[in-house]
């Protein structure tokens, strides 16, 4: 299985408490989250499904790309990919679609970082940052005892519009 996890783009101002969840993307954050998505697009990336925290920057992040690749019918909601989300579920979650699957799952830092760290170390000794707006690829992900798969590569939005 291929595994690709993307941040979702720039937000508003971030303030603490539930109104959070509401925050929304910024027009920069859609129009980065625009053009990392025709990047997909030009690399003929598809996937089975796109998962999304159900937060609305996230939301937003994932009905842009989902729109732009032609996906709208694989988009699905996943309360794990919520802020303090338990990394197992979202693995176990991820690893029922199969081998052959291309899942997409869009959420939040820190637990994103954490959760690809996770999966390529087998523990917490890896460290890396998902940029706003970045898309990591994660190929031979599986969820047997523990997660595992080998990071493929970790790209900011400049780095993708770069390799166009």
């Amino acid at each position: 299985m291929d595994l690709f996890v993307l941040r979702h783009g720039k937000a508003g101002q971030s303030y603490e408490g539930p109104d959070d969840s509401t925050r929304a993307l910024t027009a920069g954050g859609k129009n980065e989250i625009r053009r990392v998505a025709r990047w997909m697009r030009s690399k003929k990336i598809r996937f089975d499904v796109i998962a999304t925290s159900p937060l609305t920057r996230a939301c937003q992040t994932a009905e842009i790309v989902a729109r732009s690749l032609g996906e709208k019918d694989r988009l699905e909601i996943w309360e794990e990919l919520s802020p303090g989300g338990d990394p197992d579920t979202i693995c176990y979650h991820a690893a029922q679609y199969g081998g052959d699957a291309a899942v997409l799952i869009i959420g939040h830092e820190p637990a994103l970082s954490m959760l690809i760290g996770r999966i390529i170390s087998g523990g917490d000794s890896a460290s890396l940052v998902l940029a706003k707006g970045g898309l990591a690829k994660i190929r031979n992900y599986s969820f047997n005892k523990r997660p595992s798969g080998d990071l493929q590569w970790l790209l900011t939005p400049k780095q993708m519009m770069g390799m166009d």
